[in-house]
């Protein structure tokens, strides 16, 4: 597919993609220069994507700091709607969008400070050295982020701050690479401005000799506005140009690339004004870093780096803290206008399309992004408008899953070491169990719509920007106010270098919100009203309290009820303290129509439901006399129709007494298949058929007005992997849930749906980071 959208790239030739001009300069992947596919696809495709720079990490913040940035900084960009392009040079190859690992070998160099610092001038060098086999790491400048952006096709580039005319650069002629970059290279840079211990008006005047347009942007104030100067909002020189908002700098660079000027663009971000340091004491601090450096020698490209360390000395590291705030503040900026450029580009120019507004400092401290509010806490009006019918609504978790993979410089041992920092490769994807169970169902081409909160914090704008990623609708995702105390549900895997769990760490507070935080009435069920779906997925992860609500609203609008029980923990919710459903809930009066738990769980749910009195109850005892099993006998037929070792551990027994209250379980039980347990209704062709008649364990003695008899088959597995063939296991059992609501959303039979659905569950097993997004691939129905 993706070369199929690429194709005839080469040479500088335009392409036509989704109507729109596309043009990507140069370079097809080689040995020197590599475009990841995700970039790739994103630059042809018309999506937002945001170059970052690498010398931030290599020579700018020390390890494992220079890690947490980096990773900090990809999610700011995912979050505000864009695609991140981290920028560097490894093992002598330039790299344009690295990956999770690739990105922590670069950062980690910080420790051992063995990168070069790579400028224009220095790529031929180190990529040159690496083709005579001399493989060396760089982080790329402003510069040679520059260069390598446009070679990629990106147009927006965020970052910290930029180089400039050193003070006294009339004698010294030292003048940074990045303005006669900004003169030549058609890239827009969102930086703080210059660095502030450099001539600021020169450096201006120089850009202005470049034919680089300034702009900075206003932050709601009124007329002309300082250019910024880096750890200080004002600088006491007005920019030559001021802008109001995102869709003011996305219009001036669509024109500019439309004209065309060949010349780049440098916008300039007000460090936000909590971190802001004041211009008298900063201005202090430079004179004297600057003093200290021409009194030790310090010129060249040894004074910059010289230069900072006396800041941060001076300042007491007030310094460290505004250059974080600032490049992080930087990033969302740039974010935020290349997913406005791509509104713009994807329109033909037309700025009818609504853009988001200004948004002060202090008003984006106290609430979501724009594009939260905006786009997801809508009136009931707007959702019910944007929502359409669905065949499965999920309810359940939604959760950022971080993977922390031991990765010791030697093998000394499997597992990391505790009470101590260990070195590791991080990896974050979305995760929990019903997003997990959608996204499934998703890619099995079912209309979903899926139901859950996050908070209003990075996390949930994270995990908000990824569900937009795969086009499913986040309608039904609450963002709960900063005020609430609520954290958007996390996941930690601490794995050995086997990859096999050490520890795990699980913030799921979220999801035990009572059911009056959650605005069921005025929002989720006008949502199913309208969506009509024929199942709703429940999962364990919420209340009590909260799943009997998502029961009431299922019944009220037709829908049947599936229930993932999630853990052994919580699958006790539906029958244990405070349960979610009564003992006199039984067939034909049910809530929950399946549940697809494992062995575990299973065994749980059962002395949950003895525990409760459920056993007890006449509903109860009704149904069970009405199946007619066999007084005697009971377990060698069980042990033919499962297994011997299943029966020992009353796994088919403990099914049969849970089918009053859940009329269809699938019991999963890893490397030896799957067991359905159904009971059936009166008239159901598989009492009769032939070929279904080994799997009848009881027939009712009599006409019964509801029950006909009791299925029972297990199923083998699709395959049994060996251990080295397992990539995750993250997401196996929710896939399996979401493939079997696939098929029975069709019109199948379960018996029909799950040999399949245990296939799209061996595909995810094999796939890295949670469910497998070849599911599409299957010959599903």
């Amino acid at each position: 597919m993706l070369a199929f959208r690429l194709a005839a790239r080469t040479g500088g030739r335009t392409v036509r993609i989704l109507g729109a001009s596309r043009r990507y300069h140069g370079l097809a992947n080689s040995s020197l220069f590599k475009v990841s596919e995700e970039v790739r696809d994103a630059v042809a495709t018309g999506k937002p994507v945001v170059a970052l720079e690498s010398t931030i990490y290599t020579h700018g913040f020390p390890y494992p700091e220079s890690v947490a940035l980096a990773n900090l900084l990809e999610s700011v960009v995912r979050a505000n709607g864009g695609i991140p392009a981290t920028i560097g040079i490894l093992h002598g190859e330039a790299r344009v969008g690295l990956g999770a690992e690739e990105l922590v070998e670069l950062a980690s160099t910080a420790e051992k400070k063995n990168a070069l610092k790579v400028s224009r001038r220095d790529l031929g060098y180190i990529c040159g050295l690496g083709l005579a086999g001399k493989k060396l790491h760089g982080g790329t400048t402003v510069s040679g982020t520059m260069v390598l952006a446009h070679l990629a096709g990106i147009k927006v580039f965020g970052t910290g701050g930029l180089g400039g005319v050193h003070r006294g650069g009339e004698d010294s002629m030292d003048i940074s690479a990045d303005l006669t970059e900004l003169g030549r290279t058609p890239v827009a840079v969102i930086s703080s401005g210059c660095k502030s211990f450099l001539d600021i008006p020169r450096t201006l005047e120089y850009l202005e000799t470049e034919g680089a347009c300034v702009a900075t942007f206003a932050d709601e104030r009124q007329g002309l506005v300082d250019f910024p100067a880096f750890y200080t909002r004002d600088s006491g020189i007005r920019s030559p140009k001021t802008i109001q908002n995102e869709a003011e700098a996305a219009a001036i660079i669509y024109a500019q690339t439309r004209i065309p000027v060949s010349s780049g663009i440098l916008l300039a971000n007000p460090i936000p004004f909590k971190h802001s340091i004041a211009r008298c004491e900063m201005d202090d601090i430079i004179d004297e870093a600057i003093r200290l450096a021409e009194y030790e020698g310090h010129r060249g490209s040894d004074n910059t780096p010289f230069v900072l360390q006396k800041i941060k000395d001076l300042s007491n590291g007030k310094s460290v803290v505004a250059n974080r705030a600032l490049v992080e503040a930087n990033v969302e900026r740039a974010a935020k206008v290349a997913v406005e450029l791509s509104k713009l580009e994807r329109s033909g120019g037309s700025l009818n399309e609504r853009h988001m507004p200004a948004i002060s400092e202090t008003t984006r401290a106290d609430r979501a992004t724009a594009e939260a509010e905006l786009d997801l806490n809508p009136s009931t009006e707007a959702l019910t408008n944007r929502v359409t019918k669905a065949e499965i609504v999920v309810a359940g978790s939604l959760a950022i899953d971080l993977s922390c993979d031991f990765c010791p410089t030697e093998a000394t041992s499997i597992s990391p070491i505790l009470e101590t920092s260990n070195r590791a490769v991080m990896k974050q994807s979305l995760g929990g169990v019903g997003y997990n169970v959608a996204i499934a169902a998703k890619y099995l081409k079912s209309s979903v719509l899926f139901c859950s909160v996050v908070g209003d914090d990075l996390s949930g704008r994270t995990a908000l920007s990824s569900i937009r990623d795969e086009n499913l609708s986040t309608a039904g995702i609450h963002v709960l106010p900063a005020s609430s105390g609520a954290r958007t549900a996390r996941y930690v895997a601490v794995n050995d270098t086997k990859k096999d769990l050490v520890v795990a760490m699980a913030d799921m507070a979220i999801m035990e919100m009572p059911a009056k935080s959650l605005d069921f009435d005025g929002s989720w069920e006008p949502l199913i009203a309208q969506a009509q779906p024929q199942w709703l997925v429940v999962d364990a992860n919420w209340s009590s309290e909260v799943l009997s609500e998502w029961m009431t609203i299922a019944k009220k609008h037709g829908a049947r009820v599936a229930f993932e029980p999630v853990s052994t923990g919580k699958s006790r919710r539906l029958f244990g303290q405070r349960s979610a459903i009564t003992p006199s809930q039984c067939v034909p009066n049910h809530s929950v129509s399946l549940a697809t738990p494992n062995q575990m769980e299973l065994t749980e749910m059962y002395a949950a439901a003895r525990d409760g009195g459920f056993f007890e109850s006449e509903d109860w005892w009704h149904v069970i006399d009405a199946m007619g099993m066999s007084a005697s006998g009971s377990r060698d037929r069980l042990a033919t129709m499962t297994s011997a070792e299943l029966v020992d551990q009353g796994i088919p027994q403990q099914s049969i007494q849970l089918l009053p209250f859940i009329p269809c379980i699938i019991t999963k039980l890893g490397r030896q298949g799957v067991l359905l347990t159904q009971l059936l209704r009166p008239g159901d062709a598989r009492l009769t058929k032939p070929d279904t008649a080994p799997y009848i364990l009881s027939r009712a003695p009599i006409d019964h007005a509801v029950i006909g008899g009791v299925y029972m088959r297990l199923f083998p597995p699709a395959a049994v992997l060996a251990d080295e063939d397992v990539v995750s296991v993250n997401g196996a059992g929710d896939t399996l849930l979401g493939a079997v609501m696939t098929g029975l959303a069709r019109g199948h039979v379960v018996e029909d749906v799950l040999p399949s659905a245990q296939e799209a569950s061996l595909l995810t097993l094999q796939s890295p980071g949670g469910v497998s997004r070849n599911l599409g691939t299957l010959p599903f129905f």
